[in-house]
């Protein structure tokens, strides 16, 4: 009798965690995101955007900066200033300015992506505080 029952409800069968999770994942694709996720999506996105633009503007100074204090070296040390049609006095002059030169503009990464960092965090906290209280609730 018990295998009359069986075949009428049929074969079952659990997959393991990490199947479940990849069919779970494989649904997504198919399936449209709920309001929750949509919310969840976008506070994600507000927090990273606070990150990604002062790095990019603190790279770009930082990489600049290190360029130009390679370029006062290259003059001091290098027989570039030659070609560029300097005497060895004022190529150490010029080399010794345009370093330090960069070096400001690399050391200003950091309090640049700070600042940057700062503004936009104030700037997109009453979003986000909003969005989180509502996915709290």
């Amino acid at each position: 009798m018990d295998n009359n029952n069986q075949e009428k409800s049929g074969f079952t069968y659990t997959y393991s965690a990490k199947e479940q999770a990849e069919l779970k994942r494989i649904r997504d694709k198919y399936t449209t995101p709920t309001e929750i996720e949509d919310k969840m999506t976008r506070l994600r996105r507000l927090d990273a955007s606070v990150t990604k633009t002062a790095q990019t503007v603190a790279l770009a100074f930082g990489i600049i900066g290190t360029l130009i204090l390679g370029l006062g070296m290259s003059l001091i040390m290098t027989d570039f200033a030659e070609f560029l049609g300097f005497g060895e006095t004022m190529a150490m002059i010029v080399g010794i300015t345009v370093g330090i030169v960069g070096g400001i503009l690399a050391s200003l990464a950091y309090p640049i992506y700070n600042t940057i960092v700062r503004a936009k965090r104030k700037k997109l906290a009453p979003e986000i505080i909003r969005l989180t209280d509502e996915l709290m609730k």
